[in-house]
Order: C-alpha cells, then structure tokens, then sequence
C-alpha cells in the first residue's frame, strides 16, 4: 500500500456510523503506520473530544482531524477544547472540510445566497488563521451517508476565499501543506 501511495489511516469515532473498535487495536495500526511516517485520520463529534483525547494524544503520529472535529456552528466560536487541543499538541491537523454537513442555514442551492454555507465560514476560518501551517481543504467527494441534498461541488470551491482569505492562507491550504503531509520526500 505504501508502494502505492496511501498516506493515512482514518479511525471513525462517529458513533451513529459505526461499532466499537478496541483502542488497543488502534493503537496497534499506530503503530505500525508511524514506522511508514503515515498519519491517522480521526473522525469523531466535537462532543466527544474530551472523551478521546487522551487516546487521541497518545497516538505516535501526526493527527489530522476530518471534517474540522464536526463544531456545532450554532454554538460560540470560542469552546475551548478544539482550539486547546490543537495548541496544546503541534502534531494535530484539521481538514477544513464538510460545511455542507456543518451548515444549519443550508446550501445556497436551497437559500439563494453565494456565500456557500456561511454559518460554518467562521469556524473554518478561525481554524486557518490560527493554525496555517496544519490545515488541508478537500470537497469530500462523493459526499457518502448524506440524508439530505448533494452538495454541488464548485459551490465547495467557493468556500475557500471565505475561510482562507489570503493568497498566502489559499497557497498554504491548497498546495503547501497538503505536499508537507502527503509527498515531504518531494518537497
């Protein structure tokens, strides 16, 4: 797989959408995958951080965080604990990524606006500016386990000048780190 170009593990703590996997077992994968240099993937709701995170911490590679840790976007920006565990541990990254599952306001297919999903702008944005040098953008394409509408793709596009206002936050985002992360022999 290595040979191949897989980078990454994902371990999903989303409760409604899978089974309890030993944290032992994981830790086991951890291992293996730190001596590739590959990273972990967790996916989980901001609700249950503070029960994961020492499990999260105690994994002996870089930590990227899917889908911005899943904020409740109706809540204040300030909670503490997302901020706090990416401070406090500088091998944690966030994909800055799903609006469209963050979003209460909906998809300007559904509310006419442009500013794609703008409740979940603040979050992503506060992300990006405070931790520029550890977060990657992605559609998540095909958008699976989706209830509701299908997310137009280029309408996710445009998210990216709201929540990486500079030049230099889009270069990081889109280009810089993704190639720190997935390819660092090649840069």
């Amino acid at each position: 797989m290595h040979a191949g170009g897989v980078r990454d593990v994902r371990f999903n703590f989303v409760k409604r959408l899978v089974d309890f996997t030993p944290k032992d077992e994981l830790l086991e994968i951890a291992g293996r995958i730190a001596k590739l240099s590959w990273h972990v993937v967790i996916y989980f709701e901001a609700v249950d951080l503070p029960e994961l995170w020492d499990f999260f911490i105690a994994l002996p590679t870089t930590v990227v965080v899917d889908h911005m840790g899943r904020p409740d976007v109706t809540k204040p920006l300030d909670g503490p604990e997302f901020a706090l565990f990416m401070r406090e541990h500088p091998n944690v990254w966030s994909k800055v990524t799903c609006p469209e599952r963050l979003s209460v306001a909906g998809s300007p297919a559904l509310d006419g606006e442009r500013n794609a999903y703008r409740d979940a702008v603040q979050f992503a944005r506060s992300i990006i500016e405070a931790f520029p040098d550890r977060v990657l953008w992605g559609t998540n394409w095909p958008h699976f386990n989706l209830k509701g509408h299908m997310p137009d793709d280029g309408l996710l596009v445009d998210f990216i000048p709201h929540i990486a206002v500079t030049p230099v936050l889009r270069r990081k985002l889109l280009v810089d780190n993704p190639m720190r992360l997935y390819w660092p022999e090649v840069g």
